[in-house]
């Protein structure tokens, strides 16, 4: 059951508006039902939302337009990048998959100074830039790639939800970049360590942002135990500053510094944003009746080789 934003009513199949981030029951769902500060994206030229993925909505006229359009990408309704509207999560997740499946082809075949030279963030070629986007969707197992599919998946769905598309999609790039930056720049100045891999910065990012945006959101961790996501997110930073206050920034085979940074810059874009987007006063993850919960940012490990 959710409360609807403007009247209170309880709803047990709300609606939430995309634009605002609302929860309303059937009468108050349309934008101009509720003062959907959304409605400021129309276009006096034409009623067509802000594809996401643009800077602006296409219009007739010769000089508008974004990026998007500029570059001859159809982002209007119809078009094909118009499906990644609100879908930018399963997008990811996808690219988890066919990038995890490639690693298990490849390995293999090639020689490991290649294999990692693709997937890995490896202190010993920092430079190697595409490496820096190919480990945010490499794994170093199964399980690695399941529990960080598992946040992404139900973190990842919310934060899009609230944000958009675009800034998203934005947010989980940097925030994967960064964090396996410097857990590498970490180790290449202090005590050394392997390569990393996964998407537990961005993850955790998604965590951050949501810590912000909704502290007492119930989080059922590895799907039995209720926590408000506020005290999941504060473990996370008290365990990984530990391990880096230790000098063991690797510890359990855990990329802490990725894991801070991620968080980091997720509760920094929370507060950033805070005031810009509404949840529903209701919301939980997992537990009975719920749709189910993450089981801890990270599992057995965050971005590394193997399970780092």
């Amino acid at each position: 059951m959710a409360e609807c934003d403007v009247c209170g009513e309880e709803e047990s199949m709300p609606y939430h508006c995309r634009h605002c981030g609302g929860t309303y029951c059937g009468d108050h769902r349309l934008p101009e039902a509720h003062d959907c500060p959304g409605l400021e994206n129309w276009e006096s030229t034409g009623p067509v939302f802000d594809s996401g993925f643009d800077d602006q909505v296409i219009g007739d006229d010769d000089g508008g337009g974004g990026v998007a359009s500029k570059l001859g990408i159809d982002t209007g309704p119809g078009g094909t990048f118009s499906y990644f509207k609100g879908n930018v999560t399963y997008l990811f997740l996808l690219l988890m998959a066919v990038t995890f499946t490639l690693q298990l082809i490849l390995e293999p075949i090639l020689d490991p100074a290649t294999w990692d030279a693709i997937f890995v963030f490896s202190p010993d070629n920092p430079l190697f830039v595409w490496t820096w986007l190919t480990s945010i969707f490499a794994h170093g197992s199964f399980l690695h790639i399941l529990f960080n599919g598992i946040v992404i998946y139900f973190f990842g769905r919310l934060v899009e939800q609230y944000v958009g598309s675009r800034a998203f999609a934005i947010l989980f790039i940097v925030s994967g970049i960064l964090a396996g930056a410097g857990q590498i720049l970490f180790q290449i100045l202090g005590p050394g360590g392997a390569g990393v891999v996964g998407a537990s910065g961005a993850a955790l990012a998604l965590m951050g942002v949501l810590t912000v945006l909704k502290p007492d959101l119930t989080v059922y961790l590895y799907f039995i135990i209720p926590l408000p996501i506020w005290v999941l997110t504060g473990g996370t930073v008290v365990i990984s500053s530990l391990f880096i206050a230790l000098g063991n920034p690797g510890a359990g085979n855990i990329a802490h510094v990725a894991h801070l940074i991620g968080v980091l810059i997720g509760l920094a874009y929370g507060y950033h944003v805070r005031d810009r987007v509404r949840l529903p006063s209701q919301y939980r993850f997992g537990g009975p009746g719920g749709p189910g919960g993450p089981g801890g940012p990270g599992g057995g490990g965050g971005p590394g080789r193997g399970r780092f």
